[in-house]
């Protein structure tokens, strides 16, 4: 998608750390955290919000790098929250997930 921020970021059009990619799936720092880790999980393939994957490859693939993060972030023990936003509440209208940490049991958003 064009005007899409993932997409270029994808399209090496917009220049981001990337932590992690693979053919699929990439990972790289939200440039707002509200965590001292705050990571967005990424498709490369352009899919609007949580309501539009008809692949659930795609979520296992999305939940595998997204467990390769928390270990490579040291966060397993530490707590950390995984969101998805859809249905018109996330900012980027293309399918991520934020991987933020460490959190409390009792630590709100």
């Amino acid at each position: 998608m064009a005007e899409c921020i993932f997409c270029k970021i994808k399209d090496k059009q917009i220049p981001t750390k990337l932590l992690y990619e693979d053919g699929d799936v990439m990972v790289f720092p939200d440039i707002h955290p509200i965590k001292s880790v705050h990571l967005l999980i990424v498709p490369k393939k352009h899919i609007d919000d949580f309501a539009g994957v008809e692949d659930a490859s795609l979520f296992s693939k999305l939940f595998i790098v997204a467990q390769k993060m928390v270990a490579r972030e040291g966060l397993k023990d530490k707590g950390f929250r995984l969101v998805i936003n859809g249905g018109g509440a996330q900012i980027v209208p293309h399918l991520h997930i934020h991987l933020m940490g460490p959190v409390g049991k009792t630590a709100g958003l």
